[in-house]
């Protein structure tokens, strides 16, 4: 390695030209305004010291010293600075630098002289401040006295101390310089890439002041401050100081002057260059990956880079606020669409299901209140929106039965408030949209069928196409062309399917309770499962027929790999994505003694007792009421299918975000973003990777929370509801502090009364657990939990309703099912022995244990 590199060579690493040397070299590469110059290597420096001996007397001093903390006169430090005024350069490194010098020209004769210390300007230590800089240096003998002082810096006792703290041993750190024309700048100043107080990363900081920058870095100056947002480039905030101070150059170096009256509280920047400098931050910023602490000054009108060095002290990002609950009196639910997305989400998920909803949801604003929301990251419904239209179109009865078959039970005395809009506001604001939505649904239905045999292998296909795809063009154009309409069309299938059947399942519900009661009208509506015709069946009657060996493996994968606890969360991978899925999957199975093929038949047998009952007693209506059932368990079955497909499209979502990701070299990064702005990222924008930082924490904060309330009513804040020891995690009334309960009850979803031991469980990987014939007591479940099913004797859930997947799937297999208790998770305990009365919709802890006293005998049933 030579004694000294041009600026922009790229062999100035770290190692050969420091931390700073490295910085500004990779800059001058990138073709951004370094002023021109040269390295004096840190080979320069080892020759010195292994020429003239000193290395050796470095050594000894530090061997005598008591601590690098004494005091300049008498300690180490001051002793070793001494020894690099003593003796000669070697020859060949005097001419190596004179040479460089005189390349610079005459016009660039007076230069900068910058110490660059290998343990300096890293990711995790700074060590600003810890070496000197010479400004206003001119002539050669003026130069080499300047690099040998650069050289002496590396030992003060600031510097010695410094590398005590950080655990660097000194004799593992060396120093290069670096010259450079010096910038007769007018002003100059630091810029932060992100907030480094605030913690804002949609933002960048700029400090100005006039002169050359030493005023600023060292303090001597309170300079103006400008806060720039980084997506529009535009000044959001401006703070002008007084600026009494400006270092300004001389013969002998540089001096501090006070500033002309006129230019103290004049802005130093104006917006236009607070503009051009934020986009020169953004720059240095995409050429690290990281943000920059950026040293930068003005010369007639034009900018330079003078360093770029880590940020170390950027304090937290203040998490994004995700609440769409803020200033409305609604009441929010998230059965249903809690058990579809169980998790926290992320912004690309978010994103995906708002494009989702507001592609099938008629009127999903009204009053400019959303139907759905994200509330602290989780997915909410909005009825007071969905109850108004209702009344507004004369259905506020049926509405009020629909809604508890789907959302469940509203509490006693709570009602939905209604938004202030007329009659006539409602049907002017929805009814043209509502005869467009009807039209488009009668023509899919038509193509449901069609559609539902073709889609896995076209979702497969489109699938493999994005995994391939080579650049952020052609992925963004596929993306344009077919990702984008298919999901789409994916969403109005399922949209259709939803509609199939009209009501009548309101109706075949109302009418087989008032004639058979509820128990009877919950067998007669099963079996739509038998023979695999239910989707939310499939995974277990399949895994079933695998274990048998009438199926294998990749047909397995392929039916059902897409189908998890997590399906519809992007950033998480779905089961066919583990090797050991199956495997898991199989062992548990080999535990269960009844399998749901035996199940299956033992419901059809009651269920065809309960036809016979309701044909003794009413033979002349069995006719017509068998073919509303048949009409509603064929609605079933299609809704089903087309959400398993809409599930499947969920997996080329992922597929496609994980892609950006690669292509675009941003990585899983691409999931704190919304759909629009991965899009941008694909076009070369990196501006909406500033929002990352924040979305992180706002997303991590969320999920360290408990799981919020199936009920919501007005403004709600997770982390204000968490914090209070008597939340009831079943309900929220801004307006009503509700006490909490003991009582743990919900809705009937299946019948049958089963005591038990509880198995408490969060996840449906904690579910593996579950030993055979215990109580399963969770949030809530979806497809994802199916296979445990066989194994347990009777389920309690959090949230859900009578159409629920724990409830649909507890009625196919006669297992009991309380649903929707709010409080489930919070009351028991494992271990506890409790009893469940599906018929009732109650629970009783019957006996607290301790789960070392958990006895494996089956339970108890009648």
């Amino acid at each position: 390695m030579g004694f000294v590199l041009s600026l922009d060579d790229a062999a100035a690493t770290l190692e050969t030209a420091g931390g700073k040397g490295a910085a500004l070299s990779e800059l001058a590469r990138a073709g951004l305004p370094v002023p021109g110059g040269f390295h004096v290597t840190t080979a320069a420096y080892r020759e010195f010291v292994t020429s003239t001996g000193v290395a050796d007397r470095i050594r000894a001093e530090l061997a005598a010293a008591s601590g690098p903390d004494d005091g300049p006169a008498t300690g180490a430090g001051a002793r070793i600075r001494a020894l690099f005024e003593e003796g000669p350069l070697p020859s060949a490194l005097e001419q190596a630098v004179s040479k460089a010098y005189a390349e610079l020209g005459d016009g660039a004769r007076t230069v900068a002289v910058r110490s660059s210390a290998t343990a300096e300007d890293l990711p995790d230590l700074s060590f600003a401040g810890q070496q000197d800089t010479y400004l206003n240096i001119t002539g050669e003998s003026a130069l080499l006295a300047a690099v040998r002082r650069c050289w002496a810096s590396l030992w003060t006792d600031r510097a010695l101390a410094y590398r005590a703290r950080a655990g660097i041993a000194h004799e593992e750190v060396s120093l290069a310089v670096v010259v450079q024309q010096l910038v007769a700048a007018d002003a100059a100043g630091v810029m932060f890439t992100v907030d480094p107080l605030g913690g804002r990363s949609d933002r960048l900081v700029v400090n100005a002041a006039w002169g050359l920058g030493e005023a600023v870095v060292s303090g001597l100056v309170t300079p103006d401050t400008l806060v720039i947002d980084r997506a529009g480039l535009a000044v959001v905030e401006e703070r002008i100081a007084a600026k009494e101070v400006m270092t300004v150059p001389t013969a002998e170096g540089t001096t501090e002057q006070p500033v002309p009256a006129a230019l103290r509280e004049a802005p130093v920047l104006s917006t236009a260059e607070a503009g051009e400098l934020a986009r020169l931050g953004l720059a240095i910023e995409e050429l690290y990956g990281e943000p920059r602490d950026v040293e930068w000054a003005r010369e007639a009108g034009s900018f330079r880079i003078l360093q770029a060095r880590p940020i170390t002290t950027v304090a937290a990002p203040r998490p994004e606020v995700w609440n769409d609950s803020t200033g409305t009196d609604s009441l929010w639910t998230s059965a249903n669409l809690g058990e579809a997305v169980p998790d926290v989400m992320t912004p690309a998920t978010w994103s995906f299901v708002q494009a989702f909803m507001g592609d099938v949801m008629v009127g999903a604003s009204l009053e400019g209140r959303p139907m759905y929301g994200n509330i602290g990251g989780r997915f909410y419904m909005n009825l007071s929106v969905t109850a108004t239209l209702a009344a507004a179109f004369g259905q506020g009865r049926k509405f009020a039965r629909a809604n508890e078959l789907v959302f469940g039970r509203l509490p006693e005395g709570m009602g939905i408030p209604l938004l202030p809009a007329s009659r006539l506001r409602v049907w002017r604001d929805t009814i043209g949209e509502a005869f467009a939505v009807l039209s488009r649904i009668r023509a899919n239905g038509k193509q449901l069928p069609a559609f539902l045999e073709d889609a896995p292998e076209r979702c497969e296909e489109l699938r493999a196409r994005v995994a391939a795809a080579a650049t952020a063009r052609e992925l963004s154009a596929l993306w344009e062309s077919e990702v984008a309409p298919y999901f789409r069309r994916c969403c109005h299938m399922l949209q259709a399917a939803t509609r199939q059947g009209g009501d009548s399942l309101v109706e075949v519900r109302g009418t087989l309770e008032s004639l058979v009661g509820e128990q009877d009208a919950d067998l007669m509506t099963t079996g739509l499962g038998d023979e695999g015709q239910l989707a939310s069946m499939g995974p277990l009657l399949g895994l079933e027929r695998l274990a048998r060996g009438e199926t294998d493996r990749d047909g397995y994968t392929r039916t059902y790999g897409h189908r998890g606890p997590h399906e519809f969360e992007v950033s998480l991978p779905r089961p066919a994505e583990d090797a050991q899925w199956i495997d898991r999957q199989l062992a548990a199975l080999g535990t269960v003694e009844e399998d749901a093929a035996l199940r299956l038949a033992r419901q059809s047998t009651a269920r065809t007792a309960a036809w016979d009952r309701l044909a003794a007693e009413h033979p002349r209506r069995v006719a017509r009421i068998r073919t509303a059932v048949d009409t509603w368990a064929a609605s079933a079955r299609l809704r089903e299918a087309a959400r398993t497909e809409v599930a499947r499209v969920f997996w080329l979502l992922r597929t496609f975000v994980l892609r950006a990701g690669e292509v675009s070299a941003v990585g899983e990064d691409l999931f704190f973003l919304s759909r629009e702005e991965i899009l941008a990222v694909l076009g070369g924008d990196r501006a909406p990777l500033a929002s990352v930082p924040a979305r992180r924490a706002a997303y991590e904060g969320y999920r360290a929370l408990p799981t919020y309330p199936t009920l919501i009513r007005g403004e709600f804040d997770p982390a204000t509801w968490a914090a209070d020891p008597n939340r009831r995690a079943d309900l929220f009334d801004a307006q009503d502090a509700t006490p909490t309960t003991d009582t743990v009850s919900g809705s009937p979803a299946s019948a049958g009364v089963v005591e038990g031991i509880a198995r408490v469980v969060a996840t449906v990987e904690e579910g593996e657990a579950i030993r055979p014939g215990e109580i399963l007591v969770t949030t809530v479940t979806n497809i994802g939990w199916t296979p445990l099913f066989t194994r347990i004797s009777a389920i309690v859930t959090d949230v859900g309703a009578n159409l629920s997947h724990a409830s649909i799937v507890a009625r196919e297999l006669g297992i009991a099912a309380v649903v929707g208790c709010g409080n489930a998770t919070t009351r028991i305990r494992t271990g506890d022995r409790i009893r469940v009365d599906g018929g009732r919709g109650t629970v009783e802890v019957l006996d607290v244990q301790d789960l070392r006293d958990v006895a494996t005998a089956a339970p108890e049933t009648s």
